[in-house]
């Protein structure tokens, strides 16, 4: 079943399908077709993710529900939320300039139901750093490894542990990263087994992949 707002067609029924309800991508889209969406979507009880969302959808998104969260960092937008959190992921960014694109991984796991937990400036330039959280990041059921420059992160966190990493390429990077292509490429060629790899900057993609992992665990846990 479907909504149609002349210039957007809602899946009304998208989580009958797959568990999980439509995500609202901002980006492209003009500040009141958005908050017809999200508005439209809120009037009949769907919870709502948006991502890439300005602040002035989220200032305006408040009047109506006033208990929407805004990140300013991940630019993500949530009213209500798909489930208590269970299991544990654990998002692990290698530096700061990674962590908007870090947050919106966490902010989209959270909102489809698993619990989160961040881990930041650990990457392999001070592989220390890395090995100090070990403890701490064998304790999750899926992990995703976020990095730009040379990607390096993924491969060396799924060298350390015995669950799936999601690879998650940012755009970060001097020129000859190319925009997260030599990140995305260094992942994909990793040889270490284990790794799975969303597409640059897709912190909403790895998120929702990293949810569905973690609640398999919860639901058999082994």
């Amino acid at each position: 079943m479907t909504d149609n707002l002349d210039f957007a067609v809602i899946d009304s029924h998208r989580s009958e399908r797959t568990g999980y309800p439509e995500v609202v991508y901002c980006a492209g889209k003009t500040i009141e077709q958005a908050e017809a969406i999200i508005i439209r979507m809120r009037e009949q009880g769907i919870p709502v993710l948006a991502t890439k969302a300005d602040p002035v959808l989220a200032n305006l998104i408040r009047v109506p529900f006033p208990e929407a969260v805004y990140d300013e960092v991940a630019r993500t937008l949530t009213v209500g939320r798909c489930g208590a959190g269970q299991g544990l992921i654990t998002v692990v960014a290698a530096g700061t300039s990674d962590l908007r694109v870090a947050k919106e991984a966490v902010r989209s796991a959270e909102f489809f139901g698993s619990a989160v937990q961040l881990i930041n400036d650990v990457g392999i330039a001070g592989i220390h750093r890395l090995f100090a959280r070990l403890e701490d990041i064998r304790k999750a059921n899926v992990i995703i490894a976020v990095a730009g420059m040379e990607g390096a992160l993924a491969g060396v966190i799924a060298g350390l542990v015995s669950v799936p990493v999601i690879a998650l390429p940012t755009s970060v990077g001097y020129g000859a990263s190319f925009g997260g292509l030599s990140a995305l490429l260094g992942m994909l060629t990793s040889c270490a087994p284990g790794i799975s790899v969303v597409n640059i900057d897709n912190g909403f993609g790895a998120g929702y992949q990293a949810n569905l992992i973690n609640q398999l665990a919860v639901k058999s846990p082994v």
